[in-house]
């Protein structure tokens, strides 16, 4: 995996003429080329999403897939960048911290997390010139006549409370770009990596492995625990094999991967099915992987109280007692 700074940010110097995103997309490839690699999968944020479609469009042949992250096929008026250009030009970024934090992150309270007080110094310490040089190519960026051409196997990914590339960008992406999938993350704004980080995570290797076994693997493995897991698999007999593949590439490959819920939401709904159902063996696997979901002793205990009310009293009796001896386990 490699991954790279703007011009000018973090530690990549800055480069004469970087003030298009045809030329940062060529930058791009340079790296390729570096590192020997013809073909390549490649993920970005913002206009790192811009770089990646203008790769995909102009140079087919080596963009493996796409993943755009609360991206867009224009960034709005050319005039905004054009005036921030010139702002920044003067004044440098140290002006545009606040605004900014209020833009990429949907709780207030990031901006003071250790993440986010690194990620906002570095654009207060980003080259003034450089900075101007990526406004104005999002200034001339229009790739929305050109979205058809994409032939990559394309995620968009949009934050639902971003206002800089709200929704509406995403879903004009995934419109657009033929058979590109969609993905909206709730309480995510334009930093949605860091807002969501499980989500656009999940989102993102379901995506990049589309090996749904593989996926699936290593969400089981994340849930269950490898213990768990290696014990399943070192009991796998050719009689069972098929159903391992089975739970391992679809349970945990499509539906554990989605991101429209989280893994503590996905542990609930799962507690309460077995309860419903009375399958104890599971009831107590998904106890321990509830917690390892984040969930506490007492939430798992309002899980069994209200599947009381909805699936009966003697079942979740037989939950409590399951849960305590899990519990007590440690």
């Amino acid at each position: 995996m490699l991954r790279f700074d703007l011009p000018g940010h973090g530690k990549s110097p800055a480069v004469p003429g970087a003030d298009s995103v045809e030329r940062l997309s060529q930058l791009v490839l340079a790296l390729a080329d570096h590192y020997g690699w013809e073909t390549f999968h490649y993920a970005g944020i913002s206009i790192g999403g811009a770089i990646g479609a203008e790769l995909a469009v102009r140079h087919p042949a080596r963009v493996a897939s796409l993943a755009m992250v609360c991206s867009s096929a224009r960034f709005g008026d050319p005039e905004q960048w054009r005036q921030r250009a010139a702002l920044v030009r003067a004044e440098g970024t140290q002006p545009l911290v606040e605004s900014t934090a209020r833009r990429w992150f949907a709780d207030s309270t990031t901006a003071d997390s250790l993440a986010g007080k690194a990620l906002l110094a570095d654009l207060a310490a980003a080259d003034r010139d450089a900075y101007a040089a990526c406004c104005d190519a999002l200034s001339t960026y229009d790739l929305r006549a050109e979205l058809p051409l994409i032939k990559a196997r394309t995620l968009v990914i949009a934050g639902r409370e971003d206002p800089a590339t709200p929704p509406a960008h995403a879903r004009e992406l995934a419109d657009n770009i033929p058979g590109a999938a969609l993905a909206e993350i709730p309480g995510a704004a334009h930093l949605a990596g860091i807002d969501q980080p499980a989500a656009v995570t999940a989102a993102l290797l379901a995506h990049l492995v589309p090996d749904r076994h593989d996926a699936g693997m290593t969400v089981r493995r994340q849930v269950l625990g490898d213990a768990h897991v290696d014990r399943a698999v070192a009991a796998t007999t050719p009689f069972t094999s098929a159903f391992q593949d089975l739970i391992t590439r679809y349970a945990w490959g499509e539906i554990w991967t989605r991101p429209g819920l989280d893994r503590r939401t996905r542990s609930c709904i799962t507690l309460t099915a077995l309860i419903a159902h009375g399958h104890h063996d599971e009831l107590a696997m998904h106890v321990r992987a509830a917690l390892t979901n984040g969930l506490t002793p007492d939430e798992i205990g309002e899980v069994i109280l209200q599947s009381a009310i909805y699936c009966g009293v003697p079942a979740a009796n037989s939950a409590f007692a399951i849960a305590q001896r899990v519990l007590a386990e440690g």
